[in-house]
């Protein structure tokens, strides 16, 4: 089971370049990027369009994991995952998302940060959702990836640079062919990510990014 990071591209934040990012996190196996907690809100919003992340949970990572530090009030959650070292992920999920999808992704996330091997997260994972501790959608799951601040790397860890704002929507054991699409992977149409697997989703690349405001 894969993190949500698509093979897909890095914009760095204005005033965080690459050599910041490789030196906070530098000294610690497992470690991540640590932002002010203002700064990491007004990231995890930028995920989304104001008309969604306005009235939402935002969450930040500190020390002793993910928190929330802000409630909201319309069912979205938005956070800024990690599923690389250096990598930060501004998400908005909607009410099914984040019932379901987001508390897998960050468990995967705190997993990593203590230093557990993927197959150990995936084992945990799994486990997890045989038990009934984790669900998976019921319902098509949005999650937002549209904003300008996200600092996204490749699967094996490999800067890629920038890219485009996109939705994911999970949706459980989907194919490419459920969807008539055929062996070549291209954006004018859907993207399969993941495709058969428990948190598959489809891409959708969307026209314009949101900024972070500051």
């Amino acid at each position: 089971m894969r993190t949500l990071c698509w093979p897909v591209a890095v914009l760095v934040l204005a005033g965080f370049s690459p050599a910041a990012a490789q030196s906070a996190v530098a000294g610690r196996a497992g470690a991540r990027i640590m932002l002010p907690r203002d700064r990491e809100i007004a990231l995890a919003r930028s995920a989304a369009p104001a008309a969604v992340s306005r009235g939402a949970t935002v969450m930040v990572l500190t020390e002793a994991g993910f928190e929330v530090a802000v409630t909201g009030s319309n069912g979205v959650t938005c956070v800024v995952n990690r599923s690389q070292p250096r990598s930060l992920e501004p998400h908005c999920f909607d009410a099914e998302g984040s019932a379901t999808v987001l508390p897998i992704e960050l468990r995967r996330t705190e997993l990593l940060r203590a230093g557990r091997t993927p197959a150990e997260i995936d084992r945990e994972i799994a486990e997890g959702l045989l038990s009934g501790k984790y669900r998976l959608p019921r319902r098509p799951a949005m999650s937002y990836m549209m904003s300008s601040g996200q600092v996204l790397y490749d699967d094996d860890g490999t800067y890629v640079g920038k890219w485009q704002p996109h939705l994911m929507i999970f949706y459980p054991g989907l194919t490419a062919p459920d969807l008539g699409l055929g062996d070549t992977v291209s954006t004018q149409a859907a993207v399969v990510v993941d495709p058969g697997e428990p948190l598959s989703n489809i891409m959708v690349v969307v026209k314009d990014f949101v900024d972070p405001l500051r």
